[in-house]
């Protein structure tokens, strides 16, 4: 058996996806294996700055990074959610935070007893029970408590960050632990004439690199996934029909604020990614319906701070491939397939990939049967996330423009719809396996894109129970909290603020 083993892994492309894999890789086979990354200077990056979400702690912490650290050299900042503005329609915003709803004061759910105080002409929002909305919109900070008892713990946070500096800052843990950077560009794949598994690739300098398993992270086009083993490439399009992102860095906004915004333009949405020294900004779109001139005229008009970079064109197709893994090629990264940014998948769908990678990680038989695990789990993730961001385009009353009329007549999978039938019904939120978002993730986006349950849990009358007194003194000790937290700004200057550029 230990002649089976894999001797040599190769890399192909870097970037997050490449240098996450080869940093977990790295710290996981130790110097048992060879790690080789390929990738080319003269492929650019955007960098216009990442945003997270919560599990990307986890695959940090797997590594051993220290968070302060971490968040120095990436120029990073905290997340605590994000505002969606003008989604539902226009002149309506609402936040979709990381964590939970207030404090469970009972065995049915605190939603259904702020529903309950909606019939009875209550005007607070479902954002006013969130802490981390609360500390959000009044510009605070501080890590969660992990004591259940008190208020502090009911949320959580992720990052955002310069992806090209993250990029570095594992490359440099990476080649600590042995992982070999190779310059260059591949120029052909070989395949194996007995069974059609990569032999080798072939580099624009002439040099040959063979190894026994291969890992694709080159991006849309992938070179080894689809150009060579030509898996196939699923397209949902006709649910998510955004193609097109215009990107553009500008000055540091005064409102320093700890979350991602948002906002729905008419032919998609433009996002606002606040970091150390600067704003990330980008305008996602469907070009059936609207110019790159005008995207980009809009973008640039609806920039916080004065724009410091040329604006960058990006093209995608929204979708997946048939086969992440095939023979002994596996993607990870965009050469897997794309969910456009809507809510910051894009890392966690590269961290999830590495995670699976790890658990079925072959030898140099290729069990059949890992291939189609790994394959039927990735497939449940990713239509389960496509689920959600369709929610969000779904479930809108703007008629304004093409977009929007398209996106609440399309038909949806049938999958969202039985979890919409359920929730406008009685409140009820379905699970299916393998979600990554979780109920409090689903609950914001259905009452924040006016999806209103017709009735409450009936139970919520037969408890006994004074939801709105309870409710209340939720809304004070939260505001109490709050105001004791240091600002957003305080808390990176004091634990984690990167050195002036």
């Amino acid at each position: 058996m230990p002649n089976d083993a894999i001797k040599r892994i190769a890399i192909v492309g870097g970037g997050s996806a490449g240098w996450m894999t080869a940093a977990a890789l790295a710290n996981t086979v130790r110097s048992s294996c060879s790690i080789t990354l390929i990738e080319s200077d003269a492929i650019g990056t955007v960098g216009v700055g990442e945003a997270t979400i919560p599990p990307i702690k986890l695959f940090n912490q797997s590594l051993g990074i220290d968070e302060n650290d971490f968040v120095r050299a990436t120029q990073g900042t905290f997340k605590l959610g994000i505002e969606f503005v003008d989604w539902s329609n226009k002149g309506h915003s609402y936040f979709h935070p990381f964590g939970e709803y207030g404090a469970d004061f009972d065995v049915i759910p605190l939603y259904h007893y702020w529903l309950k105080a909606r019939t009875e002409g209550a005007p607070e929002s479902l954002d006013t029970y969130s802490m981390a909305w609360v500390a959000a919109k009044n510009g605070k900070f501080n890590r969660p408590t992990h004591d259940r008892r008190q208020i502090q713990s009911t949320y959580d946070y992720a990052y955002h960050f310069d992806a090209s500096l993250y990029a570095k800052y594992l490359r440099t843990y990476a080649e600590k632990r042995g992982v070999t950077r190779i310059e260059g560009k591949v120029t052909k794949v070989n395949l194996r004439a007995e069974d059609g598994f990569i032999k080798n690739i072939h580099l624009e300098d002439n040099t040959t690199l063979e190894a026994d398993l291969f890992i694709d992270c080159s991006g849309f086009r992938g070179l080894l996934i689809e150009d060579a083993l030509q898996t196939g490439y699923e397209d949902w399009t006709h649910w998510l029909p955004c193609d097109r992102a215009v990107a553009v860095q500008s000055t540091k906004s005064r409102a320093f604020i700890p979350y991602t915004r948002s906002t729905a333009r008419e032919a998609g949405w433009q996002w606002r990614i606040p970091l150390q020294h600067r704003t990330g900004n980008g305008y996602v779109y469907t070009s059936e319906h609207i110019s790159d001139d005008e995207v980009t005229t809009t973008l640039l008009a609806n920039l916080d701070g004065k724009a410091t970079t040329e604006p960058q064109q990006l093209y995608f197709k929204t979708g997946r491939r048939k086969k992440f893994w095939h023979k002994n090629c596996i993607a990870i990264g965009l050469s897997a397939g794309f969910m456009e940014p809507l809510e910051s998948t894009s890392l966690h769908l590269i961290q999830s990939a590495i995670t699976r990678l790890l658990a079925l990680f072959p030898d140099r038989h290729f069990d059949p049967l890992a291939e189609t695990e790994y394959n039927r789990i990735t497939i449940q993730e990713y239509e389960r996330t496509r689920d959600f961001l369709i929610l969000h385009y779904k479930a809108t009353s703007r008629t304004d423009s093409p977009l929007w009329r398209y996106s609440a007549q399309m038909d949806i999978p049938e999958t969202l719809h039985y979890k919409i039938k359920q929730f406008r019904s009685a409140g009820r939120i379905v699970a299916n396996d393998l979600e990554l978002f979780r109920n409090p993730s689903w609950l914001a986006v259905f009452i924040g894109q006016q999806i209103i349950p017709k009735r409450y849990a009936p139970l919520t009358n037969m408890r006994g129970v004074d939801g709105a007194h309870r409710l209340a003194g939720l809304r004070r000790i939260m505001q109490k909290v709050v105001t004791a937290m240091p600002t957003h700004q305080q808390y990176i200057d004091h634990y984690c603020k990167a050195a002036a550029e």
